[in-house]
């Protein structure tokens, strides 16, 4: 360690010799917790025996999508590791080589083109499923808004789907079990690995010719995507880029479930959402509110000092992404639900960072934002436009240890009526 390691200011300690129970007893209050009882923000803890330098705000925002020497590698349990990205992704890539892959996801994810074409089949999904929910006594939401977004997510990057139901489980378990390790994770991670060895099928089809797509449909893409080299990337790699685009698009089916409970409880806000300005600030107020993953991990690749603290190389990071997203004096009021807050995903900041911050084209920030915002918007549209349903009494409590977290009914909706003019 640096001679100038013994002057600088101690990072404060949360006193745990191992904060893991806590961690999974308190899930997202973990960090803000510790923050504001501590009167910083950032400490150090230990978690899985290992010494670890949490952070929340815009400053460890900057750090952690900035320039700094930091890595992702090795930075999260190996169970979420294999169900989020797995090795080879392009969030295991530093430097060049992550920004060139990155591109690929950006051409893909952030072109308008393509964001609205994904846009206009989820809708066509939904409106087709509504005669089956006419004929049920009641559907959960999350359940179904899994598999819409399971076919239009398929229909839009040329994917055949072999099983619709089948798909949608792997794809959504991902997420659903990355947050913790139970059987079910287990069976979702044989599951993962089977849509792998499926994915790999596509790409050496396409490559082959046996598939044929047009070169803008993103299976193409990601199939004939050439990296840094001058080479296309493996099987392996392409394999599990293709699936970092199915299964972020799923995962949006939890903030939908959330925008779906925000115009349940406060009803009066849809007379405000008019037209598309207001449906985005409604979209981005729910992703601010809505607890989605909590934290993110980063290593320290060279010593680095931040705001006089020595961060040795190696060194484990958690930025605080639900805690910075609800620091009153960045969100006055934030356990309120309001859409005057002017936030947007465009602002590319490192205050309102539920998906990341920073640039996207360059950093570690989720290149999906843009597709979410739009089908949170056109999902709000559906439900307020296009059918007349009511919501039962029913558990709609979220329980802030279960990561990522839901209502805990899934909501569940009845007496679901198609309107005739939509």
């Amino acid at each position: 360690m640096s001679e100038n390691a013994s002057s600088s200011p101690a990072i404060p300690s949360d006193g745990a010799w191992d904060a893991t129970l806590s961690l999974l007893r308190e899930g997202y209050h973990f960090i803000p917790n510790r923050c504001r009882r501590l009167g910083t923000d950032i400490f150090r803890t230990r978690l899985t025996l290992t010494d670890v330098i949490c952070m929340q705000g815009p400053q460890a925002a900057e750090l952690f999508y900035g320039q700094a020497p930091l890595t992702r590698q090795q930075s999260m349990p190996q169970t979420v590791l294999r169900l989020l990205q797995d090795k080879g992704s392009v969030q295991q890539l530093d430097g060049d080589q992550h920004r060139h892959r990155k591109g690929l996801f950006i051409s893909i994810l952030m072109a308008p083109g393509q964001v609205e074409r994904l846009a206009n089949i989820f809708r066509e999904e939904w409106l087709a499923r509504l005669a089956s929910w006419e004929a049920q006594e009641r559907v959960v939401l999350i359940d179904e808004v899994n598999l819409i977004l399971t076919r239009a997510v398929c229909r839009w990057t040329g994917v055949p789907v072999r099983d619709d139901a089948e798909m949608t489980t792997e794809l959504a378990g991902m997420v659903e079990h990355a947050g913790h390790f139970r059987p079910a994770t287990v069976a979702a991670l044989w599951r993962r690995r089977r849509t792998e060895r499926w994915s790999r099928e596509l790409v050496q089809q396409v490559r082959s010719g046996a598939l044929p797509l047009e070169p803008e449909i993103p299976l193409h893409r990601v199939a004939t995507f050439v990296d840094m080299d001058g080479k296309p990337l493996t099987v392996e790699e392409a394999a599990v880029e293709l699936i970092n685009i199915l299964r972020p698009v799923v995962a949006v089916g939890r903030f939908i479930v959330f925008a779906a409970l925000q115009l349940h409880e406060q009803p009066e806000q849809t007379a405000d959402l008019k037209d598309d300005q207001q449906l985005e600030a409604f979209a981005e107020e729910v992703r601010r509110k809505s607890p989605f993953f909590p934290f993110v991990g980063a290593r320290v690749k060279e010593e680095i000092s931040w705001h006089g603290h020595l961060l040795p190389k190696g060194q484990w990071l958690l930025l605080d992404l639900y805690g910075t997203t609800h620091a009153p004096d960045l969100f006055p009021e934030p356990d309120r639900f309001r859409t005057d807050r002017a936030i947007s995903w465009r602002d590319q900041d490192y205050e309102f960072i539920p998906q990341g911050a920073g640039q996207a084209a360059v950093t570690h920030r989720c290149p999906g934002e843009t597709i979410t915002v739009e089908l949170l918007k056109q999902s709000v549209r559906l439900l307020m436009e296009s059918m007349h349903y009511t919501v039962p009494p029913q558990d709609l409590s979220v329980e802030m240890n279960r990561v990522p977290a839901l209502p805990d009914s899934g909501f569940v909706i009845e007496e679901i009526k198609a309107r005739p003019d939509h």
